[in-house]
């Protein structure tokens, strides 16, 4: 299977390690969808690793991380977005990614602060938003194996048990978490 269903993730997602891992991983062969950044969006995953997390990257492990996503994900950066800055008319702080997501022709926005995002200033260019919670649950609707395979991996390279993987991801994403936590039987 190999989706290319071009998704922005915004960097309130990326900058999440645990759902950054999830929604990477889901873009890797055997992919559910193609995602999108722009180099604005990877600096403020690289402030917010480096200075707002409770446990900060150092500078040198957010470098690092920064060039292994360009690295592992070539096509997602999208570039000369600039000219559309002053049409489009979100919450100004962030209209540099629906600016991102006409430029790269992606239909969703994934991201917690939906509330940049109301829905008249998207409908212009045909995009919609949706809470990472919302996006990871209807992922699974339509590939509940690739997505449970995609954690049984995280389980394994971490560690840990699927469940204990799953309730982790309920500090972010409760709802996902449930319904991963009932497809398991708890």
């Amino acid at each position: 299977m190999q989706a290319d269903f071009r998704v922005v993730l915004d960097a309130c997602v990326l900058a999440n390690a645990g759902l950054c891992d999830l929604f990477l991983r889901l873009a890797e062969p055997p992919r559910l969808y193609l995602p999108v950044w722009s180099s604005q969006i990877l600096d403020e995953v690289r402030t917010t690793q480096t200075e707002k997390l409770k446990k900060p990257y150092s500078r040198e492990l957010a470098d690092f991380w920064r060039q292994e996503v360009c690295r592992s994900f070539p096509e997602a950066s999208v570039t000369g977005f600039e000219m559309l800055l002053p049409v489009v008319t979100n919450e100004e702080k962030d209209r540099h990614v629906v600016a991102a997501a006409v430029k790269a022709g992606a239909s969703l926005i994934v991201t917690f602060n939906l509330r940049h995002f109301p829905a008249t200033a998207l409908k212009p260019w045909d995009i919609d938003v949706l809470h990472p919670q919302d996006y990871l649950l209807t992922l699974y609707s339509m590939n509940p194996g690739v997505v449970m395979g995609k954690l049984a991996a995280i389980a394994q390279e971490d560690g840990r048990e699927l469940q204990d993987v799953a309730i982790h991801l309920g500090k972010s994403v409760p709802a996902f978490s449930c319904q991963i936590l009932e497809a398991l039987g708890n």
